[in-house]
């Protein structure tokens, strides 16, 4: 298996480390979002299997980036505001990121590595998700295309 997450610490939406160590035994979805892309109604979806397995030990982690067709251009606080409003999303939002080059957050790094997609170790586009185990290890990747509703299995078999 891959190494934990646990020792990484990606910014929060006001700009502070956040230890991935407080979702210790929890189930993850961290996905990479975007709040102006053909995949942005996917918030919706995301937060359905948030609400249906976060009394069971499920959270998902977003993590805007604005690598993908300059997608997500407003600051931390607008994001969170959008994806509340039109999407109802209460599952934690991060602060914006890049998940691919020299500048990539090290949490993206590191999920690349352990679950390389088509392109290898990067990520293709937005709403790229990675399924973390309670242990803490990335156990699958997913396609920006892949609907959240297409996981719930995969969601179940870990809880």
């Amino acid at each position: 298996m891959n190494a934990p997450i646990y020792g990484f610490a990606p910014p929060d939406r006001s700009g502070s480390p956040k230890s991935l160590e407080d979702y210790r035994g929890q189930v993850l979805l961290i996905v990479n979002t975007a709040s102006k892309c053909g995949f942005t109604p996917q918030f919706a979806g995301l937060e359905q299997l948030f609400e249906a397995y976060k009394d069971r030990g499920f959270i998902v982690l977003g993590f805007p980036c604005n690598q993908f067709g300059s997608q997500d251009p407003g600051n931390n606080d607008e994001i969170t505001e959008f994806c509340q409003l039109n999407y109802g999303v209460s599952f934690p939002m991060f602060g914006k990121i890049e998940v691919n080059g020299s500048s990539a957050e090290p949490l993206f790094d590191h999920l690349k590595s352990a679950a390389p997609g088509t392109l290898g170790n990067r990520i293709k586009w937005n709403f790229t998700k990675f399924l973390v185990n309670r242990g803490g290890e990335v156990v699958k990747r997913y396609a920006p295309t892949t609907k959240p509703e297409a996981i719930k299995a995969d969601i179940e078999a870990l809880l």
